[in-house]
C-alpha cells in the first residue's frame, strides 16, 4: 500500500472512540492502522494484537498503585501515546484509553505492516520475514521507531497516529488471556485477528 492510498482509504480516529472503556478500545482497535512518520519515511500497520489494561482491581496494570511520575499519562485525557522500557533494552507502546482522571490503557502488540516495510526491514534486520517484522509488542515499537520520546503523544495528529478504514474488512476476533505477566493473569483481555500470520502467539 502506498502512502497516497492510505490517506484516501483511511481517516483518522476521533477521540471520542479512545474515551471508552480499555476493553472496548482494545477490541476495536483490531483493524486499524497506525502510522509513524520517521526519518523521512511513513511507516503504517494494520493493527492485528492488543491487550487492554484496567486500572481498578487489574494488579498487572502500571496505574494499579496510583499516579506516579511514569503512569500519569495513563490518568490523564484518552487517545496519548503510554511508552515504557522493559528489560532495559525494549519498548513497548500503549494508548491511553477511558475518560480523562480514570486509569486505562491498551498495549499493541502486534502489527501486519502496510506501508514503509524497506525501512521496517532496516530497522528490523533480525526479522528473518515479514511477518515477523512486528509480531509483538517490543518487535513492534522496532519496526517504527518508536522510544521514549514518544511518551504522552497525542496520537490523533502529528508523527503517531491511529486511523481507521472508510470501508474496513470484517475479521474474526479471538479473545483469550494476556501473554508474559503473572499477575491478573486470568483475565480474558488480549484481542487478535483469528487467523491472522502477524500475531505474536499463533
Amino acid at each position: 500500500m502506498t502512502l497516497r492510498q492510505l490517506k484516501k482509504e483511511t481517516r483518522v480516529l476521533p477521540r471520542a472512540f479512545f474515551d471508552r472503556p480499555a476493553e472496548a478500545v482494545a477490541r476495536d482497535l483490531l483493524g486499524t492502522v497506525l502510522v509513524r512518520r520517521a526519518n523521512g519515511a511513513t511507516l503504517a500497520g494494520r493493527i492485528v494484537e492488543t491487550e487492554a489494561y484496567l486500572g481498578q482491581g487489574d494488579r498487572a496494570a502500571h496505574s494499579a498503585r496510583g499516579v506516579t511520575e511514569r503512569t500519569r499519562v495513563i490518568f490523564g485525557p484518552p487517545a496519548r501515546a503510554y511508552v515504557y522500557l522493559i528489560y532495559g533494552m525494549h519498548y513497548c507502546l500503549n494508548l491511553v484509553a477511558e475518560p480523562e482522571g480514570t486509569a486505562g490503557c491498551v498495549l499493541l502488540r502486534a502489527l501486519e505492516p502496510l506501508c514503509g516495510v524497506d525501512e521496517m526491514r532496516r530497522l528490523r534486520p533480525k526479522a528473518r520475514r515479514d511477518r515477523d517484522l512486528a509480531s509483538g509488542p517490543a518487535k513492534l515499537t522496532q519496526a517504527l521507531g518508536v522510544t521514549l520520546d514518544d511518551y504522552g503523544r497525542d496520537v490523533l495528529r502529528g508523527d503517531l497516529t491511529v486511523r481507521a478504514f472508510h470501508y474496513p474488512t470484517m475479521h474474526k476476533t479471538a479473545i483469550g488471556p494476556r501473554i508474559g505477566i503473572n499477575e491478573s493473569r486470568e483475565l480474558p483481555l488480549r484481542f487478535h485477528i483469528a487467523d491472522n500470520e502477524h500475531v505474536s502467539v499463533r
